[in-house]
């Protein structure tokens, strides 16, 4: 979906079409505080000039999306708002809707299963769709249908996508980058050394900005350089999963299929603080929040019907880097407790001079809570004594 999450708002607020507009920051009712404003009037007829702006923003929270005339700017998804400012004070900034976000991502979603059933979600605003046994999903190398896919959506939501069509998953999701917004691109086979060779090897979905910086420290910065290098030397200096799979993706090779239903891969819960918090000035309040956070991770658990083995943090730091740390236990857990102590394991191991602006904890290695392996004997003493295999973390340790 095009710039989904200010689409969404541009439905509620069609008179800022066109303008440069940022999503995120923060929870307030814009809608009832410009309301109070206007004296009832209905939200289309409130003058553009009564948004609040960008500019005028005091807070620490971060762009969700943003549209296309404010992208130009540089304003981009995960930025700071602050930072954001400095780049396009002039921009209209909304708080996020995740209640109608998700209800329209509920929308585009049935209305695609509707022509093409087989079809993965892959989050509020992107899903793979497999078209090979569509009726039509073949003519003029799938832009037919993707066209009729395209109108539907438009019809059911007004609100327009992007669709790269592709004999994988692989290229497919690179195709879908070209001709954003409202744009179909088809990219065959004998495609691949004029249309992905060029681009940068960050595009390949996969390929993160450690991966990314290590291939550029090594001369090679685009998928046809990436395609070039001998898969030996690849394995050597990746690793041998993923330097193979480097090659291959590197050459459009992607045998991975349209998965109609998954488990979830991870569940996590995290919190960006009002201020910076320092680990030692500031060790109870992050204590607190950090406790705070594996409770309502177990919660989750819970809830979902999930145990997982593998429990990580996240930390970003007031210059905006972030660490994480992975800790996975003998045995399978939703318990508070047991997720606390193991993240206080991670936190272990992330350096805490500088103060930190956001603290997640993560649960992995996830299978339904029952179906899980019996517990092994060393897992059993894990549990049995926490203290001493698990490291019972207490507040005034933390931090």
């Amino acid at each position: 979906m095009d710039a989904f999450y200010a689409s969404v708002e541009l439905l509620r607020y069609p008179q800022l079409k066109g303008l440069p507009v940022v999503i995120g920051g923060g929870k307030r009712r814009v809608d009832e505080e410009l309301l109070a404003r206007q004296g009832e009037r209905e939200l289309r007829f409130i003058p553009v000039a009564d948004f609040p702006l960008l500019k005028d923003y005091v807070g620490r929270g971060v762009i969700t999306t943003a549209t296309y005339a404010a992208r130009q700017f540089g304003v981009g998804s995960a930025m700071g708002m602050m930072k954001a400012a400095k780049l396009c004070p002039q921009a209209i900034v909304l708080p996020v809707d995740f209640e109608e976000v998700r209800r329209f991502s509920r929308l585009f979603k049935s209305t695609i299963t509707e022509i093409a059933p087989v079809m993965q979600d892959r989050g509020v605003d992107e899903v793979y769709i497999d078209f090979t046994d569509v009726p039509g999903g073949q003519r003029e190398g799938g832009r037919v249908l993707a066209r009729l896919i395209q109108k539907a959506i438009f019809d059911k939501t007004g609100l327009t996508c992007s669709i790269g069509v592709a004999p994988n998953k692989l290229l497919a999701k690179m195709a879908s980058e070209f001709n954003k917004p409202n744009g179909i691109s088809i990219v065959q086979p004998e495609d691949l050394q004029t249309k992905i060779w060029p681009l940068a090897c960050r595009k390949i979905n996969g390929i993160g900005p450690k991966a990314d910086e290590k291939l550029k420290r090594l001369h090679i910065h685009t998928i046809g350089e990436l395609a070039a290098q001998d898969p030996g030397w690849l394995v050597d200096n990746f690793g041998r999963a993923t330097g193979a799979w480097m090659h291959a993706a590197a050459w459009g090779r992607d045998d991975s299929p349209v998965v109609t239903e998954s488990e979830p891969v991870s569940i996590s819960r995290e919190t960006t603080f009002d201020r910076d918090l320092h680990a030692v000035r500031d060790k109870a309040a992050l204590g607190a929040i950090f406790t705070d956070l594996c409770t309502r991770l177990a919660d989750d658990l819970q809830r979902k019907g999930y145990v997982a083995r593998t429990i990580g943090i996240k930390l970003r730091y007031d210059d905006f880097k972030i660490a994480t740390r992975d800790h996975t236990a003998p045995d399978y857990t939703a318990d508070a407790h047991t997720i606390r102590q193991l993240a206080g394991q991670c936190l272990k191991r992330v350096p805490l001079q500088r103060k930190l602006r956001l603290l997640g904890v993560r649960a992995g290695t996830l299978v339904r809570a029952g179906e899980q392996p019996a517990p092994s004997d060393k897992a059993a003493r894990a549990i049995a004594e926490p203290a001493e295999s698990a490291g019972d973390i207490t507040t005034d340790q933390l931090f």
